[in-house]
């Protein structure tokens, strides 16, 4: 199986990583030509386009004006490591032994809006390009134009690589958007997690996005190969609802 989850807004690149063999991220002639054209937007334009503070705005104006490439620590970070979302507080990935960290490095890819997909033991520099931002650039108007088919080819690539029967998408839909689903070579399985609150059952965003990471988690320490297996998540008092679900929308409820 091959997973793919979203990035986050949130990084540390102040906390070490372990030491271990990182690498180059894949698609990084693209992010080039990205990087490129965020240099050329003023500290206001980024605000207004991404809509954050003027503060914010000058830290990722120069965050751009800082990224080149080969990446290098101490001022890359693996990817795993640096982004510290509801995902990856979820996946916790500093606490997985060693065959969890490598079966999370071969099964797992994070879709990015600068880096098209990172692998998590990709070196990357700090940034914040969100998938949905409509930033123009040579090749449409949108991060979706400009991605295309790339993000999909390269999916494909891996899957075949890896010999992976399905693809989890534990994404969100903002970046699993960027992903061309007609395209891909395997079903894909997307989880849906609920918690019970006000009465009834819902999806909660913060809940949902720390499910997805502990379901990655899951995966690793046990080394999920079917659906079967991933069916028999059970962590942190979610279930599997077999009447609520379907072969490719497995739903999972949590009674808090």
């Amino acid at each position: 199986m091959l997973a793919v989850i979203s990035p986050a807004k949130s990084l540390d690149f102040q906390t070490p990583a372990p030491k271990r063999d990182y690498t180059q991220p894949l698609l990084l002639e693209h992010s080039q030509v990205l990087a490129n054209r965020a240099k050329q937007l003023t500290p206001a334009q980024i605000a207004s386009l991404m809509k954050i503070s003027d503060k914010l705005a000058g830290l990722n104006a120069a965050r751009f004006t800082q990224w080149q490439t080969p990446f290098a620590q101490p001022q890359a970070k693996a990817s795993i490591y640096a982004f510290t979302g509801d995902v990856y507080t979820g996946l916790d990935a500093l606490s997985l032994d060693e065959s969890g960290t490598q079966w999370v490095n071969e099964h797992l890819r994070i879709l990015s809006g600068l880096y098209g997909i990172l692998r998590p033991f990709d070196l990357m520099m700090p940034y914040r390009l969100e998938m949905g931002i409509k930033l123009d650039n040579p090749r449409g108007k949108d991060l979706y134009a400009f991605w295309g088919n790339i993000i999909t080819d390269l999916l494909n690539e891996t899957i075949t690589e890896q010999k992976a029967e399905y693809l989890i998408n534990l994404a969100s839909n903002e970046y699993f958007k960027s992903v061309r689903v007609e395209n891909l070579t395997v079903p894909v399985i997307s989880p849906i997690f609920k918690d019970f609150k006000n009465g009834q059952y819902k999806i909660i965003s913060f809940y949902a996005k720390k499910a997805r990471g502990m379901m990655v988690r899951y995966m690793a320490e046990n080394q999920v190969k079917t659906p079967a297996e991933l069916l028999k998540f059970d962590v942190d008092g979610y279930q599997y609802c077999a009447d609520e679900s379907t072969e490719l929308k497995p739903v999972f409820k949590r009674h808090l």
